[in-house]
């Protein structure tokens, strides 16, 4: 039998990078995708229409498809767009062809751009509609894609990299350390999205999970959302990639497939990352973006996850 081949989004830095490295590590050849492709590559990445940033992101496909391979898998790494259809189909359809199919997605990527950190009246329309495109129909694109592949060899898994936008609201204005309307709302659509594949295609062997990260030490988070109020630090981008390699390869994940797992919590009650001390000495808030119900629970002494 042919090794099982996973399928990452935003993979050239952060929690994406992490979670296909973690996945060669444990048995997996994994294409990635994002914009990237050489390091030092410059696009805009301003989170606010009130400034423009073009210097270069650390990070590339390049650099992850090294990393991979040092781990252990084989890497396909193509180029796509979130915003761009046409690219998408093209990303899902070379893998399908040069690596003969699709066992695990990763819905990692999200839309990077002006709207991010802007609030409601400085943002037109036209943006809160990119940030849709880019964070709910560019998963939905692929995830049609993929299916079949995935349904004709008796299963798979798909992980949505959603967050805590999603359910909660934000402690404070965008900009000042909330986030903006656009990223709230076309989270929470992407959040609905599991539900229903595992109502339709559950009999088929699917599985789709919502994996809530947390505040993430990201290269993003470090050189562009400090000067909007966002702490640097945080936990480790292999925290939620751990719980990424975990939902795909241990028999009891099917529980799970429809909650919302809080990665920083279940990485730290399972041991999956030895050595990390947990959301608590991080040196921030212990729970961040928990939702309602989970601050209760832990307000009742319960642990989030048996």
């Amino acid at each position: 039998m042919s090794r099982k081949v996973a399928f990452v989004t935003g993979a050239s830095r952060g929690i994406g990078k992490a979670c296909a490295i973690e996945l060669a590590a444990a048995g997996f050849d994994v294409a990635i995708t994002a914009r990237t492709v050489k390091e030092g590559e410059q696009r805009e990445h301003s989170s606010t229409l009130k400034d423009s940033d073009t210097s270069a992101l650390p990070g590339s496909l390049e650099g992850t498809t090294a990393m991979i391979e040092k781990a252990g898998g084989k890497a396909f790494a193509v180029a796509a767009d979130l915003l761009d259809p046409a690219s998408l189909g093209a990303a899902v359809t070379k893998v399908l062809d040069t690596m003969g199919r699709i066992d695990v997605v990763v819905h990692n990527g999200r839309y990077i751009g002006p709207g991010h950190m802007d609030r409601f009246l400085d943002t037109p329309i036209e943006l809160l509609r990119k940030q849709m495109e880019g964070n709910v129909f560019a998963g939905l694109i692929i995830n049609q894609l993929a299916l079949p592949s995935m349904i004709a060899n008796g299963g798979g898994t798909i992980v949505n990299i959603t967050s805590g936008a999603a359910y909660n609201d934000p402690s404070k204005p965008a900009g000042g350390g909330g986030w903006g309307m656009g990223y709230g709302i076309s989270k929470g659509a992407f959040q609905r999205i599991a539900g229903f594949l595992n109502v339709e295609h559950g009999p088929q062997g699917i599985r789709c999970f919502n994996l809530q990260p947390g505040h993430i030490a990201t290269e993003r988070m470090a050189q562009d959302m400090v000067k909007f109020g966002f702490s640097p630090s945080g936990a480790p981008p292999a925290v939620p990639a751990k719980v990424v390699v975990w939902l795909c390869t241990d028999p009891g994940a099917d529980v799970f497939v429809h909650q919302n797992i809080e990665a920083q919590n279940f990485c730290h009650e399972r041991g999956l990352m030895p050595g990390w001390e947990g959301p608590h000495q991080m040196g921030q808030s212990p729970y961040p973006d928990l939702s309602a119900y989970n601050l209760q629970r832990l307000g009742r002494g319960e642990k989030l996850y048996s």
